[in-house]
């Protein structure tokens, strides 16, 4: 089992146990356990569809009998009244594992319907928009795979698979050089094979960090759009470039046309609003 699907099979066992508790006493009371019946995912607005395939983990981990027939796949455009799906079973089970399914499409296609848009805004440049870490918590494997489905590109997962040195990690280790060279000395002694990302906030830090070398990739943490296009002559193509911070819908294309390489965007998870739609018995 790899480590994304050991996370999605325990954020699913988490979300039943916090839902069903000890029994959905709704359903159990008034539904008998032989009834069989077919619910349908009716979109109410439109969007990009994505959660499709968690979806289909959740109904299988609740109960492997429930029948779920696919019309719409993730990632395409949905608009109101499409169906992209029917599941057919126990009736309990389709109560049951209703709300944990909307759950998880509604948020999903939400952050793939925002990554979309953001991305197709970038059309014409070669400027990337990444996630960031500002996630749901216990939710980040689904919403950073929500971003990928969008057209976006995922940054670091969590703290384990880069080195991202922060403005807080340079004032506390003393300095540009010594957070650079630490962090190349721990990938040696710890035999880790980090790419190494260091955030600059103005022309003289960039300037540091030029000299001494030893990164992957640069992050302008605030800079303007003037000030964007000098740092990405200064670099001049020898890192990657990724401008951060305060960065919007409206001025993300002025950044992009500087010349960045990626723009990164916490509003993809971290303040998106779930695309609506609805199970409903067929």
């Amino acid at each position: 089992m790899t480590k994304e699907q050991e996370l999605i099979d325990r954020l699913i066992d988490l979300a039943f146990a916090e839902d069903i508790g000890d029994g959905d006493h709704t359903t159990l009371s008034c539904i008998p356990p032989t009834a069989q019946g077919r619910s349908k995912l009716l979109i109410k607005e439109p969007g990009i569809l994505a959660g499709i395939e968690i979806a289909k983990e959740v109904f299988r981990r609740f109960d492997p009998e429930l029948k779920v027939e696919v019309f719409i796949n993730d990632g395409a455009e949905v608009k109101p009244g499409d169906v992209p799906m029917i599941v057919s079973g126990k009736v309990q089970s389709l109560l049951q594992t209703e709300r944990l399914m909307l759950n998880i499409l509604q948020r999903m296609s939400g952050i793939a319907t925002m990554t979309h848009r953001y991305a197709q805004q970038l059309q014409g440049t070669h400027t990337r928009v990444l996630d960031t870490r500002k996630t749901t918590p216990g939710m980040r494997i689904l919403e950073k795979m929500a971003v990928k489905i969008g057209g976006g590109v995922n940054h670091r997962i969590g703290l384990f698979d880069m080195i991202l040195l922060k403005d807080n990690h340079v004032d506390f280790a003393g300095g540009i050089d010594k957070a650079i060279l630490r962090a190349k000395k721990y990938c040696r002694e710890k035999g880790k094979d980090l790419k190494i990302e260091i955030e600059v906030r103005n022309l003289d830090e960039l300037q540091q960090v030029l000299d001494l070398g030893g990164v992957d990739r640069i992050m302008f943490d605030n800079f303007t759009p003037e000030l964007t296009r000098k740092a990405v002559q200064m670099v001049a193509g020898r890192y990657e470039t990724e401008s951060s911070g305060g960065i919007t819908f409206d001025t993300l294309r002025e950044y992009a046309e500087c010349g960045v390489d990626y723009i990164s965007v916490g509003a993809l998870t971290h303040s998106v609003k779930g695309l609506d739609m609805s199970f409903k018995a067929c």
